[in-house]
């Protein structure tokens, strides 16, 4: 009798084990599927926003017609490029910090979210530092590239890019590569530089990993200086992020 008791508790925890296996499975399956929707929605939705992306026009010197993408979404108020990477979105303004940290320019939800302009900075870019935000994903996706300036030769070698606006353009000069924690001020709180980056770019020249001193001498000479963040998460240590900073160019000035 003891013998087929315990010939039942036997079997009974060797279909216990295999059903928690097939738990385990089914879960690991569902995650990959899940992980891979994510993904594919993020890049469904660059490639339909790329179609109607805005070109400046033949003479540089002014904006670029919106209409398309402001009729998907009035909250969208730019489009930044960086070149040789696949960083090329739309960005838009929410009410508040967490508007489209997973929302896409479509409004639908989606873990991806949007590429997104601060709430405290200015809609039209006037402020003299704007700061964007962007996830960081696998593939190219969002500011998924933004860790390629993380190496020193990357970021020696590509310092360009393009914010195109409803009513001007700027060329972006990349002028440093930070790696920061999420609580830093001087990045985080762009309000504080609103009308002077004296200060940021003090900061920058103490704390950056990589570098252009050329860059920050001009910025220091231009009259009207601007200066361009993008931040995204990096895993280098607990709320750490990654941050790279631009020198806004008007187009007007060749």
């Amino acid at each position: 009798m003891a013998g087929r008791i315990l010939k039942l508790c036997d079997s009974l925890l060797t279909l216990f084990l295999a059903l928690i296996l097939i738990v385990f499975g089914a879960y690991a399956a569902y995650a990959l599927w899940d992980n891979h929707q994510v993904y594919a929605e993020a890049e469904n939705v660059q490639d339909a926003l790329l179609k109607i992306k805005p070109v400046i026009d033949a003479e540089g010197d002014g904006g670029a017609s919106f209409e398309e993408l402001l009729a998907i979404n009035e909250d969208v108020c730019g489009w930044i490029t960086l070149d040789n990477t696949e960083i090329d979105y739309p960005i838009v303004q929410g009410e508040n910090i967490l508007s489209y940290i997973n929302t896409d320019v479509y409004g639908n939800t989606v873990l991806s979210g949007s590429i997104f302009l601060d709430p405290t900075n200015n809609k039209d870019f006037q402020d003299a530092y704007c700061l964007i935000y962007g996830h960081h994903m696998n593939g190219h996706l969002m500011f998924g590239d933004l860790d390629l300036y993380e190496d020193e030769d990357f970021f020696a070698e590509n310092t360009t890019g393009t914010l195109i606006l409803p009513d001007r353009s700027y060329r972006l000069e990349i002028f440093a590569c930070l790696l920061v924690v999420s609580s830093e001020d001087a990045i985080f709180s762009p309000s504080q530089w609103a009308d002077d980056v004296s200060g940021l770019l003090e900061f920058a020249e103490a704390s950056a990993t990589y570098l252009h001193e050329e860059t920050i001498a001009a910025l220091r000479e231009d009259e009207n200086p601007q200066v361009l963040g993008l931040s995204t998460c990096s895993t280098e240590f607990t709320d750490a992020r990654t941050v790279i900073l631009a020198r806004m160019v008007p187009y007007s000035q060749g």
